[in-house]
């Protein structure tokens, strides 16, 4: 009797519903169930299909995750050929099944739900039965003629769902994550070379919404890159964790029913099939409870998901207006802002990552809650952190890809503005307080808020610094910050240029 035979009868028999669709009949340990007789998937699918009707949102709508699937099925069948696990024959099979749903075909056949009890088992049931059928039918069997390939037997040997389901979690994960960081840094680009356009725009800075001191434009969009330039360092660190995986661990990380050279040789030809240098935990009862890396992904993402809010609420202030509002910067127009008001113009693609950046941080609550729930050798909530997580990278992926593109890339200074509120701006009285002093420039501040002059009218008409040390301290590169050299001033008692650069009284 071959072990595909096992406890269970597994002959095919075949009959239509009544929906005069032909159907064969599987059999598990609690019964017979009637498939599809063309499905792909087995008695197993079948009852996660009826048990998890949640989502709506089939693992088929998770791509990464069905890749990572079958990138470990695939591994699995070369490391147990390689030790003498698995007859070579099948696991030819299966590795050739595998390669044909990492380049997209039968994707329709992972129908269970995402959201599913079981710590993920009835996406590892979906993948061993699809993988099984598309085997069987590559070797000109009948689907469901499990004695040539077995779903259990052969294609999850040496395998858990507890070592499975997070390894391949981790893969996809991986390869979004790739995805989204190649956009941040597009966006990153896309703010530097906005910066660098707008390098000697003149702008009144501002903290707690009050004018503060002068900057530039460049400064402030080039601040921005630097900030997300920092987010993408601090993902690549991350993603450096997702590359420790429990593979071998079987069902608490002893590995039982795993050879203990299976777990070596799986790692080895993972890495080959991901081109990712995995490493295998070195405690994998700990590795097989532990989601820390999962967290640490989902607060990176929070991280950055709440940065770029920020930046945008910052867009939509600046360009706030035309006509009332700061109206320092122009976004681009892309449609019609108001059914009632002719000609408003809202900043509608700020506003959309806003509304990423909401669910991200709702998803990151979601993910601690998960990986907190769990209990002594395992986390029975991988399915939901798998959901928060890949739903969040392909969310912020698409939120950067339209900010940069629809946005970003055409923003415009309002020049004739810019200059307008700098040429009269009381805050430049800040450049001048080490040589005139606190108390004196906030008395000169509050004369020129009351209109009875310009700072440099003030200063001078005081008899506090001459007009041409004035301007000497009050030129746009010096007001920004980009001219840092000591000043030069004409008065006796003022601040000198000295042989090395410093300042002397």
């Amino acid at each position: 009797m071959s072990s595909s035979q096992g406890a269970f009868d597994l002959s095919i028999h075949t009959a239509r519903g009544v929906d005069g669709a032909e159907r064969r009949t599987e059999k598990d340990s609690l019964g017979s169930v009637d498939v599809p007789a063309s499905a792909y998937w087995g008695v197993h699918t079948a009852r996660a299909l009826e048990n998890f009707a949640i989502s709506g949102r089939p693992i088929a709508d998770y791509p990464d995750l069905v890749h990572g699937l079958a990138c470990v099925k695939q591994a699995a069948a070369r490391a147990n050929a390689e030790i003498g696990a698995l007859p070579r024959e099948r696991a030819a099979l299966i590795d050739r099944a595998a390669a044909l749903i990492k380049k997209g075909r039968f994707l329709d056949q992972f129908v269970v739900d995402v959201m599913q009890g079981g710590a993920g088992t009835s996406t590892n049931m979906n993948a061993n039965e699809v993988i099984a059928n598309v085997g069987l039918e590559l070797a000109g069997h009948r689907l469901g003629d499990y004695r040539h390939l077995d779903p259990l037997d052969d294609v999850n040997r040496s395998q858990s769902t507890n070592d499975v389901y997070p390894t391949a979690l981790k893969i996809a994960l991986d390869s979004a994550l790739g995805r989204l960081l190649r956009e941040m840094e597009s966006l990153v680009g896309a703010f530097r070379e906005r910066g660098s356009v707008f390098a000697g725009v003149l702008k009144v800075g501002r903290t707690q919404l009050q004018d503060a001191v002068p900057m530039t434009l460049g400064q402030e969009l080039e601040g921005f890159a630097i900030t997300l330039a920092d987010d993408v360092a601090n993902l690549r660190e991350i993603a450096h964790h997702l590359h420790e995986i429990n593979l071998g661990a079987t069902a608490v990380g002893t590995g039982i029913t795993a050879d203990p050279r299976y777990a070596s040789a799986v790692r080895k030809h993972l890495s080959e099939i991901t081109g990712i240098e995995l490493r295998t935990a070195t405690h994998l009862v700990a590795a097989t409870s532990d989601m820390g890396s999962f967290m640490q992904l989902s607060g990176g993402l929070k991280r950055f998901a709440m940065k770029l809010s920020k930046i945008c609420n910052d867009l939509r202030l600046l360009a706030s207006g035309p006509q009332c509002g700061l109206g320092e910067i122009r976004l681009p127009p892309r449609q019609a802002g108001s059914s009632i008001m002719p000609g408003k113009v809202n900043p509608v693609i700020p506003e959309v990552v806003n509304e990423v950046a909401f669910v991200v941080a709702g998803a990151d609550v979601t993910v601690a809650m998960a990986c907190e729930a769990g209990q002594l050798q395992l986390n029975a909530f991988g399915p939901v952190v798998a959901h928060a997580l890949l739903e969040s990278l392909k969310w912020l992926t698409a939120a950067v890809i339209t900010l940069r593109d629809n946005c970003v890339v055409g923003i415009e200074a309002n020049r004739a503005r810019l200059a307008e509120q700098t040429s009269s701006f009381v805050g430049v009285v800040t450049a001048l307080t080490p040589y005139i002093g606190y108390a004196a420039a906030a008395d000169l501040a509050r004369r020129a808020l009351d209109g009875e002059g310009t700072i440099a009218e003030l200063v001078v008409r005081a008899g506090l610094m001459d007009r041409a040390d004035v301007d000497v301290l009050l030129t746009p590169e010096r007001l920004s910050g980009l001219d840092v050299s000591v000043p030069r001033l004409s008065r006796d008692g003022r601040a000198r240029e000295t042989g090395n650069g410093g300042r002397e009284p």
